[in-house]
């Protein structure tokens, strides 16, 4: 029964030239039709005939500057918000549907994420996987696309009150791009925010599911199930000009925070120019 949906997603749901971009994709098959990593050209056609609905019509996706994504290995590093992580599908689907020539981005999601039944399977099909140092060391020595959150759970489950203010960046993402010689892409996401507006958390009801955090918005949980769907935000993704840094991976903390102290800083000019660049218009 999957397999007559996912093809019937593939034929009825993806345009021809979508279709045509993954298969542009570089990725490696071995004789089954996977990568090295559980990706399923085919389960990711299927999941973008579902998101590229989202993409162009509902969230109205805009980018900037995604040429200067270089080819070959990279880190792609972004801000972090709205609870659900869309913002990493949407920047999934932008390198796909977007960008000359397409790529895979592989996203690195968080450990209780996959941990949700049906997810995890599906995630490693479309290319997502655990942020694990060995997983990300393998993929850049690979020349893959990497998209990491280095805010983690403190950036995605920010309330209302501190929107696109950056959290704590953790260090872990700079020294894997000195030990694999990667260019730093920063990736300022504008809108994610504004989906699930949220006044606070319960995470006492977070554990019981082995969450983080449980959000409270002024829909949820007063409209029920439908509370849970996303407002229809418009959403600007504004690609920076890649960074590159030298040095030792096992440079003191001192050295490397510094490196970081950059990143976040050029996050935020891209996060401020978005802001500016997408105005007040929110949801119109």
């Amino acid at each position: 029964m999957l397999t007559a949906l996912k093809k019937a997603l593939i034929k009825y749901a993806l345009p021809n030239d979508l279709r045509n971009r993954v298969d542009q994709a570089p990725l490696k098959l071995n004789s089954v039709r996977y990568d090295d990593w559980g990706l399923d050209p085919d389960v990711l056609k299927a999941t973008l005939a579902a998101t590229i609905h989202l993409y162009r019509n509902y969230f109205r996706v805009r980018t900037i500057g995604i040429d200067r994504v270089p080819q070959g290995r990279v880190l792609l590093i972004a801000n972090h918000g709205g609870q659900l992580p869309f913002d990493g599908m949407l920047i999934g689907v932008s390198m796909l549907a977007d960008a000359n020539p397409p790529r895979v981005v592989r996203g690195m999601v968080e450990r209780w994420f996959p941990a949700i039944p049906f997810i995890s399977p599906l995630f490693v099909r479309c290319g997502q996987m655990v942020g694990d140092i060995h997983n990300c060391t393998d993929l850049l020595n690979n020349d893959q696309c990497v998209l990491v959150f280095p805010e983690g759970v403190r950036g995605s489950g920010k309330p209302w009150s501190k929107r696109y203010e950056l959290q704590r960046f953790g260090t872990g993402f700079v020294r894997l791009a000195l030990e694999t010689g990667t260019p730093i892409v920063p990736v300022g996401v504008i809108g994610c925010e504004e989906t699930y507006p949220t006044l606070f958390h319960m995470n006492f009801i977070g554990k019981l599911f082995g969450a983080p955090y449980f959000p409270i918005t002024p829909l949820f949980p007063l409209l029920g199930p439908l509370g849970v769907l996303p407002l229809p935000a418009k959403v600007l993704l504004n690609y920076g000009e890649p960074l590159r840094f030298t040095g030792s991976a096992d440079a003191p903390d001192s050295e490397i925070e510094e490196k970081v102290e950059i990143v976040k800083a050029a996050l935020r000019k891209q996060v401020e120019e978005g802001i500016e660049a997408r105005g007040n218009r929110i949801f119109l």
